[in-house]
């Protein structure tokens, strides 16, 4: 089996087969090169240019970095071929259909990321707006079944596309027992935010989002749930410190960069100026329009437009923060919410109410953990990480909220906010 290698900033090089060269190779994958992994962060952190094909890259290679540690234990695959009845050909199938997942799981992410999913169209059954992950699924059952299904690589295999979008998914009904493989890639530890942690830090040129990824590495482990008497993925008890930082690192990344005043600005001015010019975006039933979408096209459409809100970016003249709550807003900072909103409502001043909201941590709605990240003792029972760090058990949300108004008017905003006798 031939392979490719690319270079990658963060692990160096990064390795890849036939199969998923024609995959990268394919013009829906490539589009996206055209879009940025931080929308507009770059307005406040000039390194912030990297995209989405990159971390896509970086993700299939930490996912497989994950399972070869999981599998390369002999106690490991002594209770996969136990409890699943694994041979060593299902073991590789389940490495090649992660990484196909893994690789793929960004494929419908709109221009600019996460700052446009604010306008994409509604699901007419859910009422409920779509998620890049529909866009996604849709994606990978129009443009990439046949090259999944019928390449020769897959020949013994037979991993079918509706696999790969399950395991991005989690679909149970499709994956069956292979379900508890998805904490590789959406968890609370999975390859995704291990990757973007690291890639977003060293890109922005900050150390928020750092972590010792080889301790982290070599800690995974496959445990048993006391309760269900099921198989779990978790981290060896002597690495919990480990998933512990990991959880912290994206507590200030998130705090420190993804919420930064200045960033949530240019994400509201972006996702107006789409709207104003182009409206929502295509739904997952129109693929084929989403697709032709990237950075490039959509800021040459706002270009062509020339709404306000595009001036604001290309003029730099990002909203003005006003007044901001504590990361959780006290009594004292409603009240003064409450009284500035009013007065800019008196005064006619446009403004714009921001609320910044995270979850650390999910915790567990059974004893048995089940949702938390587990901790795998010697025994290999496994038990929520919460048990053992008091940080990650004390860990409460943010709740940060922001009042902007135009560039225009925040001298005049402050001046009545302060004539109002608010301090």
């Amino acid at each position: 089996m031939k392979e490719y290698e690319v270079r990658d900033p963060v692990y160096g090089f990064i390795k890849f087969n036939e199969l998923e060269k024609e995959i990268i190779d394919h013009p829906v994958f490539q589009r996206l090169r055209r879009v940025k992994q931080l929308g507009l962060t770059e307005m406040v952190y000039p390194g912030a240019v990297h995209t989405r094909f990159e971390h896509s890259l970086g993700v299939m290679h930490l996912a497989t970095k994950m399972y070869d540690v999981i599998v390369g234990d002999e106690e490991n695959v002594r209770i996969l071929q136990d409890r699943k009845m694994y041979e060593k050909t299902g073991l590789k199938r389940n490495r090649q259909l992660i990484r196909l997942a893994a690789l793929l799981h960004d494929v419908g992410h709109p221009p600019f990321s996460h700052a446009a999913e604010d306008i994409l169209p509604k699901n007419p059954d859910t009422k409920k707006p779509y998620k890049h992950e529909d866009y996604t699924v849709a994606i990978i059952e129009k443009y990439f079944k046949d090259v999944i299904e019928n390449h020769p690589l897959n020949s013994n295999y037979k991993i079918t596309a509706k696999e790969v979008s399950a395991l991005i998914e989690g679909n149970p009904q499709e994956l069956k027992e292979n379900i508890f493989w998805r904490v590789i890639i959406s968890s609370q530890l999975d390859a995704d935010r291990g990757d973007y942690l690291l890639r977003d830090s060293l890109h922005i040129g900050v150390k928020y989002g750092l972590y010792d990824l080889e301790r982290l590495l070599i800690t995974f482990s496959i445990g048993i749930d006391p309760e269900e008497n099921e198989i779990i993925l978790g981290v060896k008890e002597g690495g919990w410190y480990v998933a512990e930082s990991l959880i912290i690192s994206r507590y200030q990344m998130f705090t420190q960069v993804y919420f930064h005043k200045v960033r949530r600005a240019y994400d509201y001015i972006l996702k107006e100026a789409i709207k104003t010019s182009l409206g929502v975006l295509s739904s997952p039933q129109e693929i084929e329009k989403f697709v032709e979408l990237d950075d490039y096209i959509l800021w040459n459409i706002m270009k062509e437009k020339n709404t306000q809100w595009f001036n604001y970016l290309k003029n730099r003249e990002h909203l003005r923060e006003i007044f901001s709550t504590n990361d959780i807003p006290t009594p004292k900072d409603e009240k003064k919410l409450e009284d500035i909103m009013r007065i800019l409502k008196e005064n006619n001043i446009w403004f714009w109410e921001d609320t910044a909201e995270q979850s650390w941590y999910q915790f567990a709605s059974k004893e048995s953990g089940k949702g938390e990240s587990m901790i795998v003792k010697k025994d290999k029972k496994a038990l929520p990480l919460s048990l053992y760090s008091k940080i990650v058990k004390n860990m409460g949300e943010v709740k940060k909220i922001r009042v902007y108004v135009k560039f225009k008017d925040r001298k005049k905003a402050k001046e009545l906010i302060k004539g109002g006798g608010i301090k």
